[in-house]
């Protein structure tokens, strides 16, 4: 599914950096598996599926999207298409396929659609569970609905339907398999392989000591105010079950920073699903044992009418440092210490003089990965719950009004320590055509913590022509003006 996506899409975000996720979910909603695509998707998805599955009776060649934060999405750019796959002649489905995709602009008061808002109704389109898909042809008045409040209707609309393809490629691979085993067989094994999963993480639980671990982190501010966003946790450990509490974390916020419960459980699944030493597969069965308490209103778990675009990219990433540094103080032996702890998100656009169209671009950019007891950081690496790739300056300047004037390592960014970690990247680019630019960054006012006695890792910096810009900003850059971004590097282990 996620071949067909990629090679089918026609933005850059998906097919260069492969912003997307792709999963297979039993008849009742459960995920039987998903791909290793976008760990900030893993927990997020089975909940935008079932809000499609509560709207609708999905029936043969329908396909349902969502990207609503507060109907199971993420941000408004990562829109989820979900269709049933039907093996016998019966009313409902046999399983159901869905991907998830991040949309370069999906229309709001940006280009690229993560503008520093402060209500979701800022941030482009919300769409609730529509059909886009019936009986196998194309809903014109939701397509067109949605290409009338973007600024590139021409990507989207390619872009949308590669997700369609790919939920037919997902449909077409499961009747092969059925065809081969038989449905029951299948239907058993894909329960089985819950349970296995299952088995692996009550296990992996049984290796922490039991007990309460409790850590704290902070985003540098919400960029609206210039206070810090605090996230707490309380990881209670007992037997093969573990409680993962957010009380404390602060209440959500006026800026985009706002994160929803479905990102704080993609968060808490993608830390303990990194403990489990096999290969385990990522489906519904890594839940079972885990109960996850996020306060409602709170940062972690916002509320209408709480803006979100960063809160999938930046807060995603704070909650994962501090589930790690619970586990830290857990497992000494086993945790590293902080990564680069943001995506660098860059979104920009205008016109294009020399294509004479439109553009609107979004990327992120890596940073350095933290060191552990195994060893030093990896550099320039998109670490954690991102797991896209970079756009090639080839495709880049090709497709954009913009010149990449040095895109390198960030030397010596990385903490010291026994194990040093990995250094950040510093990408400068030229703008060809004036440009409305959005930078939502963070790890700017602190650099990501060392462990064992380790040194953190060196805070970013944004500027334009030599000038100091804040992590989160909006700023209109002229014609020949040059943007750098400098990602942090990652925390040190070990004295």
């Amino acid at each position: 599914m996620g071949a067909v996506l990629r090679k089918t899409s026609f933005s850059a975000n998906i097919k260069e950096r492969r912003d997307y996720s792709c999963a297979v979910y039993d008849a009742g909603g459960e995920t039987i598996a998903m791909g290793d695509h976008m760990p900030v998707h893993l927990g997020a998805m089975p909940l935008s599926v079932r809000s499609a599955l509560d709207a609708f009776h999905l029936g043969p060649g329908d396909v349902a999207i969502v990207n609503d934060p507060f109907r199971g999405g993420t941000h408004l750019p990562d829109i989820t298409a979900v269709s049933g796959v039907f093996i016998t002649c019966g009313k409902s489905a046999d399983f159901y396929v869905a991907s998830r995709a991040h949309h370069a602009d999906v229309g709001g008061m940006s280009p690229g659609s993560m503008p520093m808002a402060r209500e979701i109704y800022q941030e482009g389109i919300r769409i609730p569970p529509v059909l886009l898909m019936r009986a196998g042809e194309t809903c014109r008045d939701v397509m067109n609905l949605i290409l009338a409040n973007v600024r590139t209707p021409e990507e989207r609309e390619g872009d949308l339907l590669a997700q369609v393809m790919a939920a037919r490629r997902g449909e077409s691979r499961l009747r092969e398999i059925s065809a081969r085993y038989g449905l029951a067989r299948v239907k058993r094994s894909a329960a089985s392989l819950l349970d296995y999963t299952e088995r692996l993480t009550r296990a992996m639980l049984r290796g922490i000591p039991p007990g309460e671990y409790r850590f704290e982190d902070f985003l540098d501010n919400d960029g609206v105010t210039d206070e810090p966003v605090r996230i707490a946790v309380a990881l209670r450990v007992q037997g093969d079950r573990a409680e993962v509490d957010f009380t404390g974390s602060s209440p959500q916020v006026a800026g985009c920073v706002n994160a929803n419960y479905a990102i704080a459980v993609s968060a808490a699944m993608y830390c303990f699903r990194c403990l489990i030493e096999a290969d385990v597969p990522y489906n519904a069965g890594l839940l079972r044992p885990i109960r996850l308490i996020a306060p409602e209103r709170s940062v972690v778990n916002a509320g209408l009418p709480a803006a979100m675009a960063a809160g999938n990219v930046e807060t995603s990433q704070r909650i994962t440092d501090t589930i790690l540094g619970a586990l830290a103080k857990a497992l000494p032996d086993r945790i590293p210490a902080a990564s680069s702890g943001t995506m660098n998100n860059l979104s920009f656009g205008g016109h294009d003089t020399l294509r004479n169209r439109p553009f609107a671009y979004y990327e992120t950019i890596a940073g350095g990965m933290g060191a552990s007891p195994r060893g030093p950081g990896r550099s320039a690496t998109h670490c954690h719950m991102t797991n896209s790739w970079n756009t090639p300056i080839e495709a880049f300047e090709h497709e954009y009004p913009v010149r990449v004037r040095a895109y390198k390592i960030r030397a010596n960014s990385g903490g010291q320590g026994l194990h040093a970690g990995g250094d950040g990247i510093v990408r400068e680019l030229e703008f060809l055509d004036d440009a409305d630019v959005t930078i939502l960054s963070d790890r700017r006012a602190r650099g990501p913590y060392g462990l064992a006695g380790g040194s953190p890792g060196q805070p970013g910096r944004n500027s334009l022509d030599c000038n100091p810009l804040p992590a989160k900003t909006r700023v209109a850059i002229r014609k020949g003006e040059t943007l750098r971004i400098e990602s942090p590097g990652g925390g040190g282990w070990g004295q």
